[in-house]
């Protein structure tokens, strides 16, 4: 039997369990299906507070991993297959384990999706990239490309724009899913080229290290080479919440729904970080809902000492 269960260990789930750890509740964290979260995947981290020269995501990720054990919480590795949320104290099922928990913290974090390309995953961090406000600084004065058709392609060239020499937006399609006004503003950038409708062939990247897209034309099946120095994927991401669907109540794209903080409709079950958050998306309002759920869970766990 655990006080606490945390489900994921990404910047969310760290931040719950140093605050649970602190509070003497002993957390249990199960690692999940990204262990580390989005961070663990992402080179040089700049904008997260304290950090004037930068850190490296993996390295952030590591020392708040060793920050949560110093106040005792345990670590679990495997992903959770099922949950029993129906009374308390709740199960929770990962591989050939059962837990039990008195409260629950659900940080399982988003998963970003990829074109599936060979050897798209191990060039992030390399050139490829899922999030403009994390990294589009690194590419001051390069030329880039942003893959996607929906409002966050055309707010990610825009904003890419800012520092990138130019911004290609390839698209699979002639027309957008984006709302007019986010595709007129796009189209009013001067650094920022339609490149429609064409297909990504392939990531180039012969030195380890982005270097240009080989596009194919859907129509007229032209293919064509691009020299860039950064690659972003703006195709949306899916929260790891499958496992809470029918359990917890969630938003039409999987988000799970808070409710007044981290609260949810079930007394007892706490969420922080990109499960529920598709807006920001930051590792510090990560941290920051994190704190929040181990606080409300510690809470309730002193009005609810059976």
């Amino acid at each position: 039997m655990n006080d606490v269960v945390i489900i994921g260990s990404g910047c969310a789930g760290l931040t719950a369990a140093i605050y649970a750890g602190r509070a003497n509740l002993k957390p249990l964290v199960l690692d999940g299906y990204e262990p580390g979260g989005q961070l663990s995947l992402t080179t040089h981290v700049e904008n997260y507070p304290g950090f004037p020269d930068g850190i490296m995501g993996p390295e952030l990720i590591e020392n708040m991993r060793k920050q949560a054990e110093k106040f005792g919480a345990e670590f679990k590795s495997g992903a959770v297959t099922e949950v029993d949320l129906s009374r308390r104290p709740f199960k929770i099922i990962a591989g050939k384990e059962t837990y039990e928990a008195k409260a629950l913290i659900v940080a399982a974090g988003a998963s970003a999706r990829l074109l599936g390309l060979p050897g798209e995953r191990e060039l992030i961090g390399h050139g490829v990239s899922t999030c403009a406000t994390c990294d589009g600084y690194f590419f001051r004065g390069k030329p880039i490309a942003v893959i996607g058709g929906g409002d966050s392609a055309m707010e990610e060239a825009n904003f890419l724009s800012r520092h990138a020499s130019r911004v290609y937006l390839i698209h699979r399609r002639a027309e957008f899913r984006a709302s007019k006004i986010m595709i007129d503003r796009a189209k009013a950038n001067e650094k920022v080229e339609f490149v429609t409708p064409f297909t990504v062939e392939n990531i180039l990247a012969p030195q380890g290290h982005v270097e240009g897209v080989a596009l194919r034309n859907q129509q007229t099946k032209e293919t064509r080479e691009i020299p860039l120095d950064g690659v972003f994927v703006a195709i949306g991401h899916d929260p790891n919440t499958i496992v809470f669907k029918g359990k917890l109540e969630m938003d039409s794209n999987g988000y799970l729904i808070a409710k007044n903080g981290s609260l949810t409709s079930i007394p007892g079950v706490f969420i922080a970080g990109d499960v529920q958050d598709h807006r920001y998306r930051q590792a510090v309002t990560a941290a920051g809902s994190g704190c929040m759920a181990a606080m409300d869970a510690e809470k309730f766990l002193e009005e609810h000492t059976q």
